[in-house]
């Protein structure tokens, strides 16, 4: 089946929209801002959220406080119809998650943007799985965007939980896990209908066994990182000091450094062979992008840079995520060579 040049683009364009989350998502977290919005989906009872605090009333801590106290008691009750009563005893007997923050503009709006980029990004996946539903009528392409619509529908529910849960972090880490899930599902939506990702790669086994290995650790690498970006709020809130942080981070830390460095040495090889035989510009850019990403993490780690670090550090993940996604699709039905 053709399918017309807009109906590809639109779903490149989805793809960029989903980084943008990413993007703006990384901006909540390195300003603090994640609270900026103390209800959802609405932003402090509106959809345009206020700009001063007098916009609000007096007792506008109580009342949202109650609203998230008793959002807390339902997604409590979930949890504990899947077996997880010790998670929702926790949730519902942490005083922290109790506290309401003081009203903050910036912080308010910048939470207020990462909601109206995940608004417009789900509504561009609506209009192409409208576009397929239409025109096009291909069931498994018809499934795969109602499954990410679900997907962006979840996220939207699940943020307003990690809002909820004043950012716990276990519910930050599944906000990422299906992030992920939505951009490897978008990516092979792309994969079938775009002309250029339908183009082979050669199925050389080597070569596969090290793209797959370097995707797992990827994708590993990215939870890590979460982590390790968590225990160090922690540190902070003990007052700990940048001096501080990597003695006091232990073993994930070391383990999110090495296994950096490993898929270094491994794309490295991948990239040797490509250039002596196959030129694949999509492998060129997976170096380019974990070069940068190498250099951001050491300055996260060794130097006293701005949180716009932190964003790239993510950003650039996330690409280097995005791009092996692809090239595993596209090695996916090669002929096999010859070893």
């Amino acid at each position: 089946m053709i399918f017309s040049k807009w109906f590809v683009r639109f779903n490149w364009i989805a793809v960029v929209l989903i980084y943008m989350i990413f993007l703006a998502g990384s901006l909540v977290r390195i300003t603090g801002s994640g609270m900026g919005c103390p209800d959802w989906p609405k932003c402090f009872g509106t959809w345009i959220p206020p700009t001063v605090e007098s916009q609000l009333p007096e007792n506008y801590k109580e009342v949202f406080g109650e609203r998230r106290a008793q959002k807390l008691e339902k997604f409590s009750k979930l949890l504990q119809t899947i077996g997880m009563d010790e998670t929702a005893e926790r949730l519902l007997n942490d005083p922290e998650l109790r506290h309401e923050e003081n009203f903050n503009a910036k912080k308010t709006w910048i939470e207020y943007l990462n909601r109206l980029a995940g608004f417009l990004a789900g509504n561009v996946m609506l209009f192409i799985f409208a576009w397929i539903v239409l025109k096009y009528r291909k069931r498994k392409l018809i499934l795969l965007a109602l499954l990410n619509l679900i997907f962006m529908g979840f996220q939207g529910w699940f943020g307003s939980i990690v809002v909820a849960s004043n950012l716990v972090p276990w519910t930050i880490t599944v906000h990422m896990f299906f992030g992920l899930l939505i951009v490897v599902i978008q990516l092979y939506v792309i994969r079938m209908v775009s002309p250029s990702q339908q183009k082979n790669l050669p199925q050389i086994r080597w070569m596969q066994i090290l793209i797959w290995l370097v995707f797992a650790i990827t994708f590993y690498q990215m939870f890590l990182g979460t982590q390790v970006r968590e225990a160090i709020d922690e540190l902070v809130k003990l007052g700990y000091t940048r001096e501080m942080w990597i003695d006091e981070l232990g073993m994930p830390f070391f383990i999110h450094r090495s296994f950096s460095w490993l898929v270094l040495v491994v794309l490295l090889v991948i990239a040797w062979k490509n250039e002596k035989t196959y030129k694949y510009a999509s492998i060129r850019w997976i170096i380019v992008l974990l070069t940068v990403e190498l250099i951001s993490g050491v300055l996260l780690a060794y130097v006293d840079m701005p949180g716009v670090v932190q964003t790239a550090h993510l950003i650039f993940a996330s690409a280097i995520f995005g791009v092996l996604t692809m090239l595993l699709f596209r090695s996916k039905s090669a002929t096999v060579i010859a070893q």
